[in-house]
């Protein structure tokens, strides 16, 4: 199993700690047909922590209950994956952190960050000379402390492969889904984001600054139209077919998505588009031409070419991938 070990400092918070388990906690192995329920757990949550008897803080900084880790902070070295929650921290981050931060980065290991947590990893020096971000109050300080940090305070998430980084608390369920996405496919991240009942479809450059409307009949919610497109992913939507859809004009429902979700409608929909071709990949034996029609792409070419842009992967290699997974 993928072990993941969360480092709990003191003065964590509590939801920034908690977001890690609920997340991978609740990734299973698919069943060997399609539609067949999920089984067993695909990664191992250890919590480690500095000492016993650390404070977990809420939002506001208040104390809310005293923690002792199950493990040590030793036990992080050898995880495959290591988190590393925000903290209310009044000095430095402890030494003995952030060196099993470097000895486990040496290592091979996969390390991310939530909320204030970039600061931790970029004291440790795993964020120089890469682009991080932080919540957005934040990437000021983030940025003015650590000069080799390329800071993006406009994203929700930042993977840089073998280090990335999350915004404010709620980004970090989008940075852990899109984790268990690269390691299981999208199927498998589906099914985590309908468990833990999270949008599947945020991506990391999403916007941090979204304006959510009270529906109205001036301006109101953007899910029906969107639910709409995803049951028509392959039909050669235009601009135009979905205004007509949401009864507005082009103009404004590209104000609107981008109110609403931080992209243009189109860009949504070849998100869409992408995610359901992973899912056929890993779950059918349908050609590349036959999911390319099934999900708007038209013809393989096309279907190659934003697939490659998006995955980094061809097609068949990423079925190739999953499939064995």
């Amino acid at each position: 199993m993928h072990r993941v070990a969360v480092l709990a400092v003191d003065r964590v918070d509590s939801l920034d700690l908690a977001i890690p388990g609920e997340v991978f906690g609740s990734a299973r192995s698919r069943g060997e047909d399609p539609g067949t329920s999920y089984g067993d757990p695909l990664y191992d949550v250890i919590v480690c922590g500095e000492r016993p008897g650390l404070v977990v803080t809420g939002r506001d900084g208040r104390e809310l209950f005293n923690l002792t880790a199950p493990y040590d902070l030793a036990e992080a070295v050898t995880a495959d994956t290591v988190v590393v929650p925000g903290a209310r921290l009044t000095t430095e981050p402890p030494a003995e952190v952030l060196d099993v931060l470097r000895q486990a980065h040496e290592r091979g290991a996969r390390i991310a960050s939530i909320c204030s947590g970039a600061f931790m990893l970029a004291a440790a020096g795993l964020l120089d000379g890469r682009r991080a971000t932080t919540h957005w109050t934040s990437a000021g300080y983030l940025a003015q402390e650590f000069p080799l940090v390329e800071v993006d305070a406009n994203v929700l998430f930042v993977d840089e492969g073998d280090v990335l980084t999350s915004a404010g608390a709620a980004t970090g369920l989008d940075l852990c889904v899109h984790m268990v996405r690269n390691d299981f496919g999208a199927a498998v991240a589906a099914e985590v984001a309908r468990q833990v009942v999270v949008a599947p479809q945020r991506a990391g450059d999403q916007a941090q600054f979204i304006v959510h409307h009270e529906p109205t009949d001036d301006s109101g919610s953007l899910e029906p139209t969107m639910r709409w497109m995803r049951d028509h992913l392959g039909e050669p939507l235009t601009l135009a077919d979905i205004a007509r859809q949401a009864a507005v004009s082009p103009r404004s429902l590209n104000r609107r998505f981008h109110e609403q979700t931080g992209t243009t409608p189109l860009q949504w929909l070849l998100t869409q588009r992408v995610r359901h071709a992973q899912e056929l990949l890993e779950t059918t034996a349908l050609s590349i031409e036959e999911i390319a029609a099934h999900c708007g792409f038209g013809t393989a070419i096309n279907l190659r070419q934003h697939f490659t842009r998006r995955v980094h992967l061809s097609p068949q290699a990423y079925r190739r991938a999953f499939q064995l997974r």
